[in-house]
């Protein structure tokens, strides 16, 4: 596609967490992106796929754009969760992983999302994480206590950048999720495990510092530097991760190598179901392969880029039936006989996309052209959804 918005050079601007405001996005002609992946012991729920969707929908605008995009998506095949699943289903841990990893790349395909260029497994970086850990501790920002090494924040002058929450939120939400603040091995109760001894029962590789196992957050940083750069142009996933997983991230990244981390942060708002966030621990969840069987995987996509990224919402049943009817009236315009591809429309959905991906008024937009009789193909399939055969280029 020809972006007519390069003429006038105007920027796609989005919201990064980090500054707290919406800004240029300007990376050069190759775009290094890494979005936090799924740890593997359940199917793919709709918080999943809005995450997902939504770094596609930013993908599909910068390949519009004219730019190469490089999207690393993690797999996170060995942590606290993963074990305990497979322990309660008798299974090994890989085992489970591979079977729910294949669901999910199956999902991901029906929804259309662009295939990553990358998707490495923790487990197939253990060298790295080992390699990382040790330039973390050469440069005095972690320890070794109870057979654990861990952070030490209070090396690390800019803990905090990324969150900008106060310490007592931030031991709340380390509590809440999977933190363990009161962890007696710690210095402070905000320092976070890089290696962990592994209990009886677990898988351990060996270490400097004794058999054991990676910590949560250092895999990311540990694949983000293999796989792309030091410094990466996009860091996204969830909103739940910005503290303490994308907190912790970025300051053991920087503490490694002395250089900046991620250029840009950008975080997709939960979805929620009878008022909480939905996720595996709480079991309020829709599942994406229920939902395909009742419905065109199109419409599905239609049903999550109704809502903008970064407004939390709840879901309920007249979602579907609602996408359903508008991918029904985009179709039957677009299959008119006598209907155009407009123009218009798809300048429209470029705009709106570069104001913060506004998904939601780029659908208006589509729908406003087919209100007109215009033929919208173009426009739909930057949002990822296809109404004709193939892809409009």
């Amino acid at each position: 596609m020809t972006d007519p918005s390069q003429a006038d050079g105007a920027p796609l601007r989005l919201y990064d967490t980090a500054r707290r405001e919406v800004v240029p996005f300007e990376p050069g002609p190759v775009v290094t992106m890494y979005t936090c992946g799924i740890t593997p012991y359940d199917a793919t729920h709709l918080g999943h796929a809005a995450t997902y969707v939504t770094y596609d929908v930013l993908q599909r605008r910068l390949r519009d754009r004219g730019h190469e995009t490089r999207c690393v998506r993690n797999i996170t095949d060995v942590d606290d969760d993963i074990l305990r699943k497979a322990g309660e289903l008798g299974v090994h841990y890989l085992d489970l992983a591979a079977a729910e990893t294949a669901r999910f790349d199956a999902d991901m395909v029906a929804l259309n999302v662009v295939k990553c260029w990358s998707e490495p497994r923790a487990t197939s970086a253990i060298a790295d994480i080992r390699g990382f850990i040790g330039m973390v501790l050469d440069r005095g920002h972690a320890y070794i206590s109870g057979g654990a090494v861990y952070f030490d924040v209070s090396s690390f002058d800019r803990f905090g950048q990324v969150s900008h929450c106060s310490r007592e939120e931030m031991l709340e939400l380390a509590r809440e999720r999977g933190g363990n603040p009161d962890d007696p091995n710690k210095r402070d109760p905000l320092d976070f495990v890089l290696w962990q001894p592994s209990a009886e029962g677990e898988p351990a590789w060996e270490s400097l510092w004794g058999p054991g196992r990676p910590g949560w957050h250092i895999e990311c940083s540990a694949l983000a530097l293999r796989e792309l750069d030091t410094t990466i142009d996009l860091h996204g996933g969830g909103s739940d991760l910005i503290y303490p997983h994308h907190e912790c991230e970025a300051a053991q990244s920087e503490a490694a190598t002395g250089q900046r981390f991620v250029r840009h942060w950008m975080h997709q708002a939960m979805v929620r179901m009878d008022g909480e966030k939905m996720s595996k621990s709480l079991g309020n969840l829709v599942f994406v392969s229920d939902l395909l069987k009742t419905y065109d995987p199109r419409a599905i996509r239609l049903g999550i880029v109704a809502h903008h990224y970064r407004d939390s919402w709840e879901w309920d049943e007249a979602i579907m039936p609602t996408a359903a009817d508008r991918l029904e009236s985009w179709l039957a315009v677009t299959e008119a006989p006598a209907a155009v591809d407009s123009d218009t429309a798809l300048a429209e959905v470029r705009a709106r996309l570069d104001d913060d991906l506004d998904t939601p008024g780029a659908v208006a937009a589509v729908d406003a052209a087919v209100a007109r009789g215009e033929g919208v193909a173009s426009a739909a399939a930057l949002l990822g959804v296809f109404l004709v055969d193939e892809p409009v280029t």
